[in-house]
């Protein structure tokens, strides 16, 4: 299942990330979304654990909780779902 996780202190890291959800299961993948010119992060990443009731336990209890002084938020990513969905073409 892959996770979204925003609000994002823009110091936190994708091991601290990794380290904090592998907690609940095995992380497949972290990425910490950077803003391209900056280098900066942007404040969310997406996290793969492949384990559905893994992620529902890391969404369950890591959702609201504060990391590096920062209320996370953690849901399931709705994006994969866009991706799949076949596209429509232009009715203009």
């Amino acid at each position: 299942m892959k996770l979204i996780i925003r609000n994002l202190a823009r110091t936190t890291t994708e091991s601290t990330l990794k380290e904090t959800f592998e907690t609940f299961g095995t992380v497949q993948s972290c990425s910490l979304v950077m803003d391209q010119e900056t280098k900066l992060s942007k404040g969310f990443a997406f996290i793969e654990m492949p384990k559905v009731g893994e992620a529902k336990a890391a969404i369950k209890n890591l959702n609201a909780k504060e990391i590096e002084g920062n209320e996370i938020r953690v849901k399931k990513s709705e994006a994969s779902a866009h991706k799949k969905a076949s596209p429509k073409p232009n009715d203009e």
